[in-house]
């Protein structure tokens, strides 16, 4: 089998695409599969489109360049549509729509979180599942992890690759302030891994700036609970990197966090926070108990994966007599638009 990826593996710290893209990749070939992150073959079984937006740097192709692929070089090629995005992650207002657009190439389409599935986000009715996403369990593992005495302050950490405040700034602000007073800065200790909104800074939480791999474990082992405040995550990778590493969850009660945490931490919203916090110094035992079967691995999600691959490819034949490539032309040709 050979696998298109639309995705340009980015070096450094970066976000959970590139991560996913660098995680099945690597499944693939140990396999024993070809892989590659454009469209030059004329040979390729299964492509992947990873992203709408066709001028990303971290994008290799859109759905455009699949729709010509499939006219001009080889229309038995199957396609895949990884759906990790969505307006109300970050308020914005052209997300939905150019999914939508995009998702008109697809045969099959994979949500990465049931709250998104449910999101009015893609186009036609294509047949679909939900894949969640995992951690690399080489890297992040439970393995290092010391456990909260009790005694010392009970030290929390996050992790954002983007930096917008819907990321979760208004719990942090809070954090921050607590740690101002006599009676919390004894309690907790708090520190924020990675990009920050433009202007904004703590005053007195830890800040470190991005991470990745061996560093970022090492660092997130060193403390004792992870919280994400993200509002509308799609899925994110951050909280599944936290809770590999054994660290129990603080989840805002928000977008895919639940499906996600639930079962290994506490969540809340906005107007329980607190009660939340404190009800995890109470309990904190439990939870990290509960922590070594926490099971959002990348093996589980390659593996999810491929298995749909080779389900595709089964069912080639079938897929191809019922694709129409020209049944919108209008949506054909607003797909050669990079956006």
């Amino acid at each position: 089998m050979k696998v298109a990826i639309g995705y340009r593996l980015q070096e450094g710290p970066w976000g959970g695409g590139n991560q996913f893209a660098r995680s099945l990749a690597e499944a693939l070939q140990c396999r024993g599969d070809a892989v590659r992150f454009d469209l030059a073959d004329t040979d390729i079984d299964i492509i992947v489109l990873t992203d709408p937006r066709a001028r990303s740097s971290s994008v290799s192709f859109g759905a455009g360049a699949v729709l010509r692929y499939l006219l001009a070089k080889n229309p038995r090629t199957l396609v895949v549509h990884r759906i990790n995005e969505c307006d109300e992650r970050k308020g914005t207002l052209r997300m939905n729509l150019l999914l939508r657009y995009a998702n008109y190439c697809a045969d099959h389409t994979v949500f990465i979180a049931s709250w998104l599935k449910n999101l009015d986000v893609w186009g036609r009715d294509t047949p679909s599942s939900v894949i969640l996403n995992g951690a690399d369990a080489r890297v992040f593992s439970s393995a290092p992890y010391a456990r909260w005495d009790g005694q010392a302050p009970l030290r929390l950490v996050t992790h954002h690759w983007g930096g917008n405040r819907m990321k979760g700034f208004d719990i942090y602000e809070i954090l921050d302030r607590l740690l101002a007073q006599d009676e919390w800065k004894k309690r907790i200790e708090f520190t924020y891994i990675g990009n920050l909104p433009a202007g904004f800074s703590f005053a007195n939480a830890r800040y470190l700036p991005p991470m990745q791999g061996e560093a970022l474990a090492r660092e997130l082992s060193s403390h004792h609970v992870y919280i994400t405040a993200s509002m509308n995550e799609p899925a994110g990778m951050h909280h599944i990197e936290g809770g590999m590493c054994g660290l129990p969850l603080l989840y805002r009660r928000s977008g895919a966090l639940p499906e996600y945490c639930e079962g290994f931490g506490i969540g809340f919203d906005e107007t329980d926070f607190m009660a939340a916090l404190q009800q995890m110094l109470e309990q904190y035992a439990r939870h990290a108990d509960r922590m070594p079967s926490y099971s959002h691995t990348a093996k589980r999600m390659c593996t999810e994966y491929i298995a749909l691959f080779d389900q595709m490819l089964t069912q080639r034949n079938a897929i191809l007599d019922g694709r129409r490539l020209w049944r919108n032309p209008w949506l054909v040709l607003r797909n050669q638009i990079p956006l």
